[in-house]
């Protein structure tokens, strides 16, 4: 009971975090508050130093502090002798900002604070301090709960519900939903027609893009991908689609249009991503793996560009017995996108030059 409570409190902790309320995360008789950097106005700025104690803290990551000019390996902190939301937006946000301060080593509960940044899916950077009253109302939560929440979504994951759902190019499919996992939503597995679950069957780790799989967007080949796939499957023996809540490569939907605004005006996927604070990629695919055992699979044929999602299964016990490429539309949207993600990740893929250079 004792290990549900803590998943629960940092649970609770995550819906403050998203709606800009401070928590107290405690580490044994230490104890710090802490607020998401992002959407810090004078109101909230006000609260926050009502219930702190002593000089506030800006937990930035390493990918932050190199976009300030800092070539940092590890976190940051950069003293806030007082809290001023628009000199923590600069140093959060701005393109342009430099760093304005000393950086200190971030200690643990530091490290802490930015996993539950990036838990939450807000920027990953964190306004920290000292607690006056540590029981003043405000939510807390063990360090050592934030620290073990990702592995223990992993065991919790579980199907909660399943049923036919007919597709276009794959009628005979079924979505299978599971609670548990990364993000902040279900995840469903989608069985494409009667796939022999005893031998080696076809799979897809799809992560979610709402741009690309609902709304058709011209700046990456996800929705291809997804709907290819399918048809694939359905038109040979069968297989499962695992789509997983991994929008923006784990960063979610609002850092995803951050980025992609960053990219309108020049940045590549990769480095919009590291301006906002993100390592290159944030998700993980152990829980994937966890799913397709749930669902009886021990064998899989790998439909992906990608060899971290190779990786990730192998680590985690799967026999992945060969590997196949899945192709989309190539665009004049999406192809510095493409190039990246071959050129910076190493995925599979082969780019045709524009019919003007041919």
């Amino acid at each position: 009971m004792r290990l549900q409570h803590e998943h629960v409190a940092v649970e609770r902790a995550l819906a403050e975090i998203r709606a800009g309320r401070p928590v107290t995360i405690m580490d044994g008789a230490a104890a710090v508050l802490a607020v998401a950097a992002e959407g810090l106005d004078a109101t909230l700025a006000a609260e926050f130093g009502a219930l702190a104690a002593g000089t506030a803290r800006l937990v930035l990551p390493a990918a932050r502090l190199r976009r300030l000019g800092l070539e940092r390996a590890r976190p940051g902190v950069v003293a806030l002798p007082r809290l001023d939301p628009a000199r923590i937006e600069r140093l959060t946000l701005a393109l342009d900002a430099t760093i304005d301060a000393p950086v200190s080593p971030a200690v643990p509960l530091d490290d802490v604070a930015l996993e539950l940044a990036r838990l939450a899916l807000v920027l990953p950077a964190m306004v920290l301090a000292e607690v006056a009253a540590p029981d003043a109302g405000v939510l807390r939560v063990a360090a050592s709960a934030i620290a073990a929440y990702r592995a223990g979504e992993v065991q919790r994951l579980r199907i909660v519900g399943r049923g036919p759902v007919p597709l276009a190019g794959a009628p005979d499919s079924e979505f299978v939903v599971f609670r548990g996992g990364e993000g902040l939503r279900d995840q469903v597995a989608v069985v494409v027609g009667r796939p022999d679950l005893a031998g080696v069957v076809p799979v897809r780790l799809h992560s979610a893009c709402l741009t690309g799989d609902l709304f058709g967007s011209l700046a990456c080949d996800c929705g291809d991908q997804l709907r290819d796939t399918a048809r694939r499957m359905a038109a040979g023996a069968g297989g499962i689609i695992l789509y997983l809540d991994h929008e923006g490569r784990g960063t979610g939907i609002a850092n995803k249009m951050r980025a992609y605004q960053l990219q309108s005006q020049g940045f590549d996927t990769f480095d919009a991503d590291e301006a906002l604070g993100f390592d290159p990629d944030g998700r993980r695919f152990d829980f994937a793996a966890a799913m397709l055992r749930q669902l009886g699979v021990t064998k899989v044929r790998l439909l992906t560009n990608n060899p971290v999602k190779t990786d990730a299964l192998r680590t985690a016990g799967l026999e992945v017995v060969a590997e196949e490429r899945v192709f989309g539309r190539q665009t004049a949207a999406n192809l510095r996108y493409l190039s990246a993600k071959r050129d910076r990740a190493g995925h599979a893929i082969d780019i045709k030059p524009p019919p003007d250079q041919a």
